[in-house]
């Protein structure tokens, strides 16, 4: 059984993408995309390389889903509804040919269950080969109401902070799977792993916060540096509080061993969660949206027309040190 690159394209890709428009089956060397009247157009682009970003023992269908959901995220960072993705494979030229069939079959399952749930369709790429690390690059594409979209830009001074779901369980979930961590609670390690292996884009949470969020953007680098970008962007500074940073159950019990992981709700990466800007006077939509939508919506500080960004403690003294306002950088 043949595992060439036209094989695998139509053995296993193009039934992701469907038969009609836009990919028509992968037929062809680019999809015909069409927006609707009013809609523009949102371009998110992301790579994933093993031992940078993955571990080489990952499943690919988890790779898969994992690529998938992080551009995802992205998108619900500009507030998008997700249309469709463009993916290129480059696979490690040791594989067999058996190797390479088994997993690009893999890969493609899990496509296919993220595909079902978020209601999206591959629309074309490439897959090469390598003599360095297994790498998988994916665009998504996304369509927003014109001129409402989300950004980074526009928060103002005196807008409330807010974060979605819990922060530092990825980057602890990491740490168990690299061996660094470990923690006997089956329950409570599976859930930190999961974390780390299946973001869970905030889609819905994107498109409501179109008309009520200053500023907005996904948490993939670690809270203090993304809220930072928000800063810069915005020409403002924030004060936030840590005893207000939302951590899970499961993230509190290695604090209670290991007190020094706590620095990963704030610093650590792959959240994947939501990080925005209301006006305070809005409030009461925030809580009622974090109801609507079943999903913890935190206040964890504001910000200040003084361009400092502060994380405080109890007693109001910065728990920033030197350094630590830059999160993951891969230079």
């Amino acid at each position: 059984m043949s595992s060439g690159e036209f094989d695998l394209i139509y053995r296993y890709f193009a039934p992701l993408a469907g038969e009609g428009a836009p990919a028509f089956g992968l037929q062809d060397d680019a999809a015909v995309f069409q927006t609707e009247p009013g809609q523009e157009l949102v371009l998110t682009k992301d790579a994933l390389v093993c031992s940078v970003h993955f571990l080489e023992t990952d499943a690919p269908d988890m790779l898969a889903r994992k690529a998938l959901r992080v551009n995802l995220s992205d998108l619900a960072g500009m507030g998008a509804d997700a249309k469709g993705y463009l993916l290129a494979l480059a696979l490690p030229q040791k594989m067999t040919a058996e190797q390479r069939r088994n997993w690009v079959a893999t890969f493609t399952k899990g496509l296919a269950q993220d595909q079902q749930e978020f209601s999206l369709t591959l629309l074309g790429g490439d897959t090469v080969s390598t003599p360095g690390p297994l790498t998988i690059s994916l665009t998504a594409l996304g369509t927003v109401p014109k001129g409402r979209a989300l950004h980074r830009f526009g928060a103002r001074a005196g807008d409330v902070i807010y974060v979605s779901g819990t922060l530092g369980d990825s980057a602890i979930g990491l740490a168990l799977r690299q061996g660094t961590l470990e923690e006997q609670d089956v329950k409570c390690r599976d859930f930190l792993v999961d974390r780390y292996l299946l973001p869970q884009p905030r889609l819905a949470l994107g498109r409501a916060l179109r008309d009520l969020a200053n500023a907005a953007m996904d948490i993939s680098d670690g809270l203090i540096a993304d809220l930072r970008h928000i800063c810069e962007a915005s020409g403002l500074g924030a004060r936030i509080f840590e005893s207000d940073l939302p951590f899970s159950p499961a993230a509190g019990k290695v604090f209670e061993r290991f007190p020094a992981y706590n620095k990963k709700v704030w610093q650590g990466g792959d959240d994947y969660e939501m990080l925005f800007t209301v006006p305070e006077n809005r409030e009461k939509e925030v809580t009622a949206l974090s109801q609507e939508l079943g999903l913890s919506l935190t206040r964890i500080g504001q910000m200040t027309q003084n361009r400092e960004l502060h994380l405080l403690d109890q007693d109001h003294r910065d728990v920033l040190q030197a350094g630590e306002m830059e999160g993951f950088s891969h230079f």
